[in-house]
């Protein structure tokens, strides 16, 4: 069983909702964090990257970043623009964008369900990448974003949240400037909050879509403060973890595509001759969006051309090596660029598949680069490699619409 549970949340009032949510954290910048924030004072990015109010030359991870994002946290709350829920309530959230709806529920999850393993992983994560929200979350007694999970989808949870939505009124509903319509619906029925928690016993697993390093961030506060103070009372927030959980049957992966940046001493002919030994190689006109699984565009030097992979590189044993993001690493990216892993060299870059085939004819005209269109995965795939304990390879998935920061904080404190 998952143990999925109400909680105090802290919310932006509805009519300042639209003007606290921004992006998530890690999809941005600080230039671009510091632009989105400019000139309001209720953007949650004063929170979530509090290093926009310092000086370019204060570092993104000094002490007094993270002291200023609980001191604007705080203030937040002493001056309305975020308030706390007086009783444990669920969330419905809703996206839609371009005829894409999401609906999800906003609760927590239990950090037990996480180290024990009923709370699926399939990405590695950074050490340093978790540092930070560690220290963020701490130090503002706040996870200040949630998680992204999903599950397989149950007819009784999609009855409820169907229920409650055409009965009730949403707390707000607006559309960001980047066109994703955002609302919520407040579920504070006891009767109701109680049927919800109930309907998620029935489930052994959920998965994380998005937010590994939030997850992990949170279960390791949590361990921190139990140290710390001996032990947590077992209902204590430290004790759960913000997130939106959605089912399967409403989600859509993207594909997340890359640029690599060719050697002076490219030789165009000689890679041609080589790919073929692996892959089906022909010109793909105007048309380079990969059609299936194992097929991929390729942008090389003004030409889209179409790679099907061979069978031989698809038959492993290994689940996760079977990847389109796999064979391409360790068939093409490996051994032609030296790219062992992908994770960190400077030589590679990852194009979410919203931004399409023009953002990639962009940069590799403009950096002299080769750009790989892979095809999505599914999300049956994503399920499967964490079933199986695998772990899948970088930047295999990008999900969009994203969730939007702001709309919903779970405090570690009581007040």
């Amino acid at each position: 069983m998952v143990y999925v549970k109400a909680f105090r949340g802290i919310r932006p009032t509805a009519d300042r909702a639209a003007l606290v949510s921004a992006p998530p954290y890690d999809v941005i910048n600080r230039k671009e964090a510091k632009a989105l924030a400019a000139e309001n004072d209720f953007s949650i990015l004063h929170i979530t990257r509090a290093e926009i109010d310092f000086p370019d030359e204060v570092d993104d991870y000094d002490d007094r970043v993270y002291q200023k994002g609980k001191e604007n946290l705080l203030s937040f709350l002493r001056r309305k623009i975020l308030i706390q829920e007086e009783t444990p309530v669920f969330y419905i959230y809703r996206e839609r964008l371009n005829g894409t709806c999401q609906t999800g529920i906003v609760g927590t999850v239990a950090v037990k369900d996480y180290v024990e393993g009923r709370v699926m992983k399939h990405e590695l994560t950074r050490r340093e990448k978790e540092a930070d929200r560690i220290r963020h979350f701490d130090v503002c007694d706040c996870q200040t974003e949630p998680v992204f999970l999903t599950y397989r989808h149950r007819d009784d949870i999609d009855a409820v949240t169907k229920d409650w939505i055409e009965s009730h009124e949403p707390l707000f509903d607006f559309q960001s400037d980047d066109g994703v319509s955002h609302t919520l619906w407040r579920v504070d029925e006891e009767s109701a909050v109680s049927t919800i928690s109930a309907s998620f016993v029935n489930i052994d697993k959920i998965y994380i879509a998005d937010g590994h390093h939030r997850t992990a961030s949170a279960a390791e506060v949590c361990r921190k403060r139990a140290a710390d103070e001996s032990e947590l009372p077992e209902d204590d927030p430290a004790r759960f973890i913000l997130a939106v959980i959605f089912p399967d049957s409403e989600l859509e992966i993207m594909a997340y595509n890359r640029i690599v940046a060719l050697p002076d001493d490219f030789d165009e002919e000689r890679f041609m001759g080589r790919l073929k030994e692996d892959f089906l190689l022909e010109k793909a006109g105007k048309d380079p969006i990969p059609r299936q699984k194992h097929e991929y565009g390729m942008y090389l030097k003004g030409v889209w051309y179409r790679l099907s992979a061979k069978e031989h590189l698809y038959q492993n044993e290994d689940v996760s090596e079977n990847f389109d993001a796999s064979i391409l690493q360790k068939n093409v990216l490996a051994p032609y660029f030296g790219i062992d892993d992908p994770r960190t060299d400077q030589r590679i870059d990852f194009i979410g598949g919203i931004r399409g085939a023009r953002e990639i004819v962009s940069r590799c005209d403009s950096e002299n680069g080769i750009g790989f269109y892979l095809y999505p995965v599914a999300i049956s795939d994503l399920m499967a490699v964490s079933d199986a304990g695998k772990i899948m390879p970088p930047k295999s998935t990008w999900f969009e619409p994203k969730l939007r920061s702001g709309l919903f904080l779970h405090g570690l404190k009581e007040d």
